[in-house]
């Protein structure tokens, strides 16, 4: 939102500057990603676009996450998400669950993940 000064009917815009998340409409904040990226490169140049891009990058991952554990919880009957259900979405996800490191998740106080063998689950096609 910007600060506008009316003058009369017409609006002017504030002198105000605005920072490089906001006028990009992105929600994770630019110039903190690009100092991160200077301090862990620092031989490299480095230029705006790419701390944007990756902004963008983590905001698409975290809302997909969220999305996907906000289901989870909704069919435990839940209303809040826990770390329980982010760890069900990235492992129910096949494209999260290859991002993040494959069979093995551990996110803290997601509990233990269920499995069961194909074999111990008694089979309801079979007759007695």
């Amino acid at each position: 939102m910007a600060f506008q000064k009316t003058l009369g009917k017409k609006k002017f815009p504030s002198p105000h500057r605005f920072s490089l998340s906001k006028r990009r409409g992105l929600t994770f904040p630019c110039s903190r990603l690009k100092r991160y990226l200077h301090r862990s490169l620092p031989s490299l140049l480095i230029s705006p676009n790419s701390a944007c891009y990756l902004a963008a990058v983590l905001s698409y991952l975290a809302s997909e996450i969220l999305s996907l554990a906000g289901d989870a919880a909704r069919s435990n009957k839940k209303s809040r998400i826990t770390p329980r259900h982010i760890k069900f979405a990235i492992h129910n996800d096949e494209e999260l669950k290859l991002l993040v490191g494959g069979k093995d998740i551990y996110v803290r106080d997601g509990g233990q993940m269920c499995y069961l063998h194909p074999d111990l689950v008694p089979n309801s096609n079979k007759k007695k």
